[in-house]
């Protein structure tokens, strides 16, 4: 099986995931411990102040939600995930802090509950009476203790969460198996995945009887029966019910758990269709299987869903090999994870703008014509999204590489610089896009030198390629296989050089080329992949379609759903460059051509306060 390497063995070069990724740590470490703890510390009785603490939250995370201190656990794993991608030592300090006082939270609680919310909220769910999921919001604090100790070596962790696991266990006890269906009809979250955790980390017989508690049979057993439970359901209580599926194969080896999973894929992804951003999803369910166009609204595209069915994806793909999960994962990164949030302007010098120049969380991601993104603010919302935000960007080059002995998959086209064990022997993998540019002057305020570049003459224009220069730095000679992703969207045949020669032509797509011999220090690999246009439309309204330039969806720039006159070209040759560069990066920004009003067209993921427009009915196609 395939292994995801990240962590400590991969730097990230990438200047905007870098740049994600520290919003998404200063974010993150501005709030203060005493407000993410609030709630835990009020339920223990250890806060009885006579006036609220100075920035107190609000949103899903006030005192009167019933979901309150569900972001803490998020919290925690993306703060043990970070530190295992940087090696912070600030951002894990302020982490153990607040599993000690989780800890004595515990304590005060009697040794085993460590909820921000009341046992009775349980009690609730059994006795039929409503109650906003519980259990989801308790699964946060156990995965982010389960996490801090894998992630970090935390051993209070691990003490903690297995203290809070008896809890569970023994009040589980108390159910028939009739009674317990019941419950695990009210959203449970992750916790399935965090009994497989614990399991895996700790081999003890509770976490296996929690596991067979939490096997929610309804579900289960009707996708394994091959029939559509997911049209009009709830899609993310569904998706981490079943991550945790997927760990439990990758744990005990049990066919079954497998078989859940991609019977659930086939039912949310192979048989209904997507949206042209990769997603899915209205109003937080599934649509009905290919008929999406009716779902266009302003609520398409929860960054939860995004979120965790990137990582299904991911476990499909390390059991096989199949590059279509690859190119699942790369449009829901661009037009998803990067779309939906830490936006930031691109303002121009001496223009004065309205708007905020920057957004932290776009809860949904409209796809309706004239739509406009809704930003959800720091500290006053706390949606469910805010949780998987902050663990979305907290490790952006965990699935970049895969590693299965002498075989590398390289994913994603990202710059890292990375260093791993093949066979025993240290191999390094420096990864450089070329800009194709001739040039580093890259703003008004950038370093002025002039350079000299033959690809200044050679790229007069947009180049409409992707070239990634792959560098192997090893001591020793070592044979493997390097398996290079060509994605969906490559336009023409991917070219393929190893040391400036052995050119190779590729002309399949969604596959993995690879690349066998013995490497030695300073082999290196040019990977070349034209992009274009490609289009997306409705499978319901196949002439209703929008706009691709490689994996990045485009959106138009208007308030309504203008009708595009191919006026006898096909839908592909209506947009043109616009604006394709500025100093020394090439713009991936387009116009309308041969329409009565022409409009422009940007990246998705650029879109901040801006009405836009992304799936347009064309006319008279050639």
């Amino acid at each position: 099986m395939l292994e995801n390497i990240g962590g400590t063995k991969i730097i990230l070069k990438d200047s905007e995931l870098l740049r994600r990724q520290n919003r998404n740590r200063e974010y993150m470490m501005s709030l203060k411990s005493e407000n993410l703890l609030l709630n835990y510390n009020l339920e223990a009785g250890r806060y009885t102040a006579p006036f609220h603490p100075n920035g107190i939250h609000g949103g899903w995370e006030a005192q009167t939600c019933q979901l309150r201190g569900h972001f803490l656990g998020h919290w925690l794993s993306a703060a043990a995930m970070h530190f295992v991608s940087t090696g912070d030592q600030e951002i894990k300090a302020k982490a153990d802090v607040i599993v000690h006082e989780l800890a004595l939270c515990q304590e005060e609680n009697g040794g085993k509950w460590v909820g921000s919310i009341p046992e009775k909220y349980l009690d609730w769910i059994a006795k039929g009476k409503e109650v906003w999921a519980p259990q989801y919001t308790l699964h946060k604090t156990l995965m982010g203790l389960a996490d801090m100790y894998e992630l970090t070596a935390n051993q209070e962790a691990l003490l903690v969460v297995s203290r809070f696991a008896d809890w569970f266990l023994e009040w589980s006890a108390g159910f028939s198996r009739q009674q317990f269906d019941d419950i695990l009809d009210v959203e449970t979250g992750g916790i399935l995945e965090v009994w497989v955790q614990l399991y895996q980390l700790t081999k003890e017989s509770k976490y296996k009887i929690l596991m067979e508690r939490y096997y929610r049979a309804r579900l289960f057993d009707t996708l394994l029966a091959g029939k559509d439970v997911l049209t009009n359901m709830h899609a993310n209580t569904t998706i981490p019910e079943v991550l945790g599926c997927a760990r439990a194969y990758e744990v005990t080896g049990e066919q079954k758990w497998r078989d859940i999973v991609e019977a659930y894929w086939r039912q949310a992804v192979t048989t209904r269709g997507q949206y042209a951003t990769g997603g899915q999803t209205s109003g937080e369910i599934w649509t009905p299987k290919q008929e999406l166009a009716a779902r266009l609204g302003d609520k398409n595209q929860e960054h939860c869903v995004v979120y965790n069915m990137l990582r299904l994806a991911d476990f499909l793909f390390r059991w096989t090999k199949d590059a279509s999960y690859a190119d699942y994962r790369e449009m829901g990164i661009y037009n998803g994870l990067m779309a939906q949030a830490y936006w930031k302007h691109n303002g121009t010098n001496g223009i004065a703008y309205d708007k905020p120049q920057e957004g932290l969380l776009s809860y949904f991601l409209p796809l309706r014509a004239g739509a406009k993104k809704g930003w959800g603010s720091e500290t006053q919302d706390f949606f469910c999204c805010h949780g998987t935000l902050v663990q979305a960007n907290a490790a952006w080059e965990q699935g970049i590489f895969f590693q299965e002995r002498r075989d590398v998959y390289l994913c994603q086209y990202f710059d890292v610089d990375a260093t791993f064990e093949v066979e025993g022997e240290t191999v390094r993998f420096l990864l450089n896009k070329d800009t194709l540019t001739g040039s580093f002057h890259l703003s008004s305020d950038s370093a002025g030198k002039q350079n000299i570049h033959e690809n200044t003459a050679k790229y007069p224009r947009q180049p409409d390629c992707i070239t990634q220069v792959v560098e192997i730095q090893t001591e020793n000679e070592v044979e493997f296989t390097l398996h290079v992703r060509v994605p969906w969207w490559v336009k023409g045949a991917a070219k393929i050089s190893i040391n400036g020669k052995e050119e190779i032509s590729v002309t399949e797509k969604t596959v993995f080329y690879p690349i066998s011999r013995i490497w030695k220090k300073g082999d290196n690999i040019r990977i070349t992949l034209p992009r274009g246009i490609s289009t997306w439309p409705l499978p319901d309204k196949p002439n209703t379609q929008a706009f691709l330039y490689g994996p990045v969806l485009l959106a138009g720039l208007c308030e309504n759903e203008p009708r595009l006159d191919a006026q006898g070209l096909s839908a592909e040759e209506l947009l043109t460059h616009d604006n394709e560069r500025e100093w020394g990066s090439w713009k991936e920004t387009f116009q309308t051509v041969n329409q009565a009003n022409n409009f422009r067209f940007i990246p998705l993921y650029d879109i901040g306060y801006e009405a836009y427009t992304v799936y347009f009915p064309i006319i008279n196609e050639g």
